[in-house]
């Protein structure tokens, strides 16, 4: 009986450590959850009457990397927030949907701070190229619907200010 009860335990023993090194295998991996961080304010204008269309807070991508990942990752984004994205050069851009969660418009503005083009209600996920149609020096990404809600059109000018 001794030895059968000393066998039982090292049984539940053994039993006990490789159900516990299984746990420790299966540990969930976080990521970090990226927040909105004001670096600048941006204004469109209606190119006919110069009036103000809409004022928001951005975010600036300038680096290699910040362009890459641009609005990756996020899950949702305020209705006056947006991101702008100041290449180094001026000529046709090209972007995707890959990993960004949330639908988007795209408003590609040129050296001279006009809009050029646009991509509007680009889907989450879609690893379709979006091009910018004629080179830009600048692209501004939106929540999905706005760049019709607020009527932007191909001429009307943009500024921003860096904080």
């Amino acid at each position: 009986m001794k030895k059968h009860s000393l066998l039982l335990l090292l049984f539940l023993s053994i039993s006990v450590f490789f159900v516990s090194c299984k746990e420790e295998t299966k540990k969930t991996i976080k990521t970090e959850k990226i927040s909105f961080t004001k670096e600048g304010t941006l204004t469109i204008y209606k190119a006919q009457t110069d009036s103000v269309l809409t004022n928001l807070d951005i975010e600036i991508a300038e680096t290699d990397y910040e362009t890459e990942t641009g609005l990756m990752y996020r899950k949702s984004m305020a209705k006056n927030h947006g991101m702008l994205f100041i290449f180094p050069d001026v000529r046709q851009h090209y972007f995707h949907m890959k990993n960004t969660e949330i639908g988007l418009d795209i408003v590609f503005i040129g050296e001279n701070m006009k809009i050029a083009s646009f991509q509007e209600n680009a889907q989450p996920f879609d690893e379709k190229t979006l091009p910018s149609q004629v080179p830009v020096k600048y692209a501004l990404e939106i929540n999905a619907g706005l760049a019709e809600e607020w009527l932007l059109e191909v001429g009307d000018r943009v500024e921003f200010t860096k904080d």
